[in-house]
């Protein structure tokens, strides 16, 4: 039934990547003496995340990702079409980041372009990319996302300097048939919660901290935290819900969660809430944090890479992101 649906689309190849530095939650408690590394994984679930050096990039670091993916899908580099970009902080505002990959990757002339949806980004990547080729737009599309969060957090911020990390993550889009068939995604949102996470400098409005240094804090990610973890939780378990109806599945049918990865406290409240064992809820939050748009990304290449699903296996998709965006679908392997 999955493979005939019209709607569908195969992702032929997964691949993620991290920087090598590995910064646990010592270091970073050395700047908050009044905390412990105990207090800190039961709030949040994080031991420790990756944070790029200076001389590292976010292209780069997609660059990688990418040609793992393209490995796996055993396609050439020169049969992609296109490139889907979701990221927060681009390498540079203008020209986009995928622009910036095409060339790396030695495909200048294919279709490039950015999105930001926050957290949820890859997944509208996605969804952008399942219409692009069930239109005819493109055959073979690589939806990548590369996110660099150390370089706009606070590290002097209790609330949000154990919370992110940096990494990568990429899958190759076809219209070929076979196996790992991508349905339709819901995307969603709520923007009476705007300004439950936002980064309110480095736009327009404010594009660079005034001399003083007074307004320093608006370069940095800022999170209100009780807000997020109550519409995280509804939003989260919205858009499993929503996807286990439009697909006419029961939570029993599921085999896998690869939410993005916020907290894990949020996520296991999520489990009790739509009634489908944390257990099958692939996490990575432990070791790389919360890696914004690259977090399904990373969750799905890992759990690839580790061979823990099994053809036909459905998995649900599912993310909450600063706007806020929404962002669920199914995945059968």
């Amino acid at each position: 039934m999955n493979s005939k649906n019209p709607h569908t689309v195969r992702i032929a190849g997964v691949g993620y990547a991290v920087p090598s530095n590995i910064l646990a939650n010592s270091e970073i408690l050395k700047s908050f003496p009044h905390r412990t590394d105990d207090e800190i994984v039961r709030l949040t679930g994080i031991r420790e995340r990756r944070h790029a050096t200076e001389d590292e990039s976010a292209t780069a670091l997609a660059a990688i990702a990418v040609q793992h993916a393209l490995a796996e899908a055993k396609m050439p580099v020169d049969r992609i079409d296109g490139i889907i970009m979701a990221t927060l902080i681009p390498d540079q505002p203008v020209p986009s980041m995928a622009s910036a990959l095409a060339k790396q990757l030695g495909i200048p002339r294919v279709l490039a372009f950015d999105l930001n949806a926050a957290c949820a980004g890859w997944l509208y990547a996605l969804e952008v990319g399942r219409t692009f080729i069930r239109a005819g737009t493109a055959k073979n599309l690589i939806v990548v996302t590369a996110e660099l969060i150390s370089r706009i957090t606070n590290s002097q911020d209790h609330d949000t300097a154990f919370l992110f990390g940096d990494g990568a993550g990429a899958a190759v889009l076809t219209n070929e048939p076979g196996g790992h068939r991508l349905h339709r995604m819901g995307l969603s949102g709520d923007a009476d919660q705007f300004s439950a996470i936002q980064r309110v400098g480095g736009g327009a409005r404010k594009l660079v901290p005034d001399p003083s240094g007074y307004d320093m804090d608006h370069f940095y990610l800022q999170m209100d935290g009780p807000a997020v973890f109550k519409h995280a939780v509804v939003g989260f378990a919205d858009q499993i819900e929503q996807t286990l109806q439009r697909e006419g599945l029961r939570p029993e049918d599921i085999a896998w969660i690869v939410p993005h990865q916020p907290n894990e406290r949020i996520l296991k409240a999520v489990s009790k809430r739509v009634g489908i064992p944390y257990e099958k809820f692939v996490m990575t939050i432990s070791q790389y944090g919360n890696t914004s748009a690259a977090s399904v990304s990373m969750a799905l290449g890992w759990a690839a890479e580790e061979g823990i699903f099994n053809a036909g296996d459905r998995i649900i998709f599912c993310s909450v992101g600063a706007g806020l965006t929404f962002a669920g679908g199914l995945l059968v392997w």
